[in-house]
């Protein structure tokens, strides 16, 4: 299944328009996904929080946002309940999620453990 990506309006974030979700996901390079919407009050403090983290750690990561309003299939096969909502995909796998607001030093933190997590699976 195969869905475009919402636009994101921070220059210091991927911007994947063009690219499937799917094909995004499955690539070699760990990718954050920020489920959102634009009613979400909490929603809108990510911004910045992500690109403190985008800073933090380069090109290690790529991170996206997905609008849960535009996205629903997305939201849905995820079972993304609560919004903001972070999924950790690794070569198209969830290796963390979870939702609300967290800061950019404690995102870095989780990040980087579940990714040596999963290299030792």
């Amino acid at each position: 299944m195969s869905s475009k990506i919402s636009e994101n309006s921070s220059s210091d974030l991927e911007d994947i328009k063009a690219k499937s979700f799917d094909e995004v996901i499955s690539g070699e390079m760990p990718v954050l996904v920020d489920f959102y919407a634009d009613w979400c009050a909490p929603c809108r403090m990510m911004p910045p929080i992500l690109k403190e983290l985008k800073k933090r750690m380069g090109d290690s990561l790529t991170i996206i946002k997905v609008d849960t309003e535009r996205k629903p299939d997305l939201a849905i096969r995820y079972q993304v309940r609560g919004i903001p909502n972070m999924i950790l995909f690794k070569k198209g796998k969830v290796i963390w999620q979870q939702a609300g607001v967290m800061q950019a030093a404690q995102l870095e933190q989780i990040i980087r453990i579940k990714l040596e997590e999963f290299h030792e699976i």
